[in-house]
């Protein structure tokens, strides 16, 4: 089960590495919303990776139960990234809207009539 989840982890950061160099808009948002998938299966992993247990202590037992740390975590960092992806959308929408061209693309235009 480690090696499933460590190699989901490998090929999202992979692919999502891939889209974020890739220099248009929908696909730098894809490659954001993948990494932070990657992340939160990498911090629902470091909680142990078992079956079948609770996620709280037992009251009245000794019993075995999943570390409820990383679940709080993931479910904090799930609705953060849905934010942040939703602010993403709308600025890249904003962008595309304005230039009408979804490249990203960091050089300078010279306009060449402001020149005179």
């Amino acid at each position: 089960m480690e090696f499933l989840v460590s190699s989901a982890v490998a090929v999202l950061t992979s692919c999502g590495v891939y889209l974020i160099l890739r220099q248009r808009t929908f696909p730098v948002i894809l490659g954001l919303s993948l990494l932070s998938y990657a992340v939160n299966i990498f911090l629902f992993s470091t909680g142990r990776l078992v079956q079948n247990l609770p996620a709280i202590l037992d009251k009245y037992g000794e019993g075995i139960y999943t570390d409820p740390l990383p679940q709080a975590l993931v479910l904090t960092a799930i609705v953060i990234s849905f934010g942040m992806t939703a602010l993403v959308v709308m600025i890249a929408l904003s962008a595309y809207l304005t230039s009408e061209t979804d490249k990203i693309d960091m050089t300078e235009t010279t306009d060449e009539g402001d020149s005179a």
